[in-house]
């Protein structure tokens, strides 16, 4: 089973797949690509006090792409769902952006 990340953006989703057959990638990769997203996004922390989690960094850089930006771009949508699904320790993640939440 290829990972999979579920975003929900209100009433839109986006479905998100690492490509077929890849090797799964490493925690430390997985890591570095979300931290340099969550840079090059400009995004903020939901708690600026204290340890951010992963689960925040995702529901964050999710609303920061936002749906047109998932929409318009494949490899993204592939290379989150790989960092998600490896971070998270999960083959499937369901995002819900609006409600700031993460299930499995």
């Amino acid at each position: 089973m290829r990972p999979t990340v579920r975003l929900s953006f209100g009433p839109t989703e986006i479905h998100c797949h690492a490509p077929e057959g890849a090797a799964p990638g490493t925690v430390e990769d997985a890591r570095r690509w979300l931290d340099d997203r969550f840079t090059a996004y400009e995004c903020e922390p939901i708690n600026p006090v204290g340890k951010v989690l992963t689960r925040d960094k995702l529901v964050v850089l999710a609303e920061a792409i936002g749906v047109r930006g998932f929409e318009a771009d494949e490899a993204l949508r592939a290379a989150f769902a790989r960092a998600a699904s490896t971070l998270l320790g999960s083959p499937s993640v369901h995002i819900d952006v609006d409600a700031r939440s993460v299930s499995f």
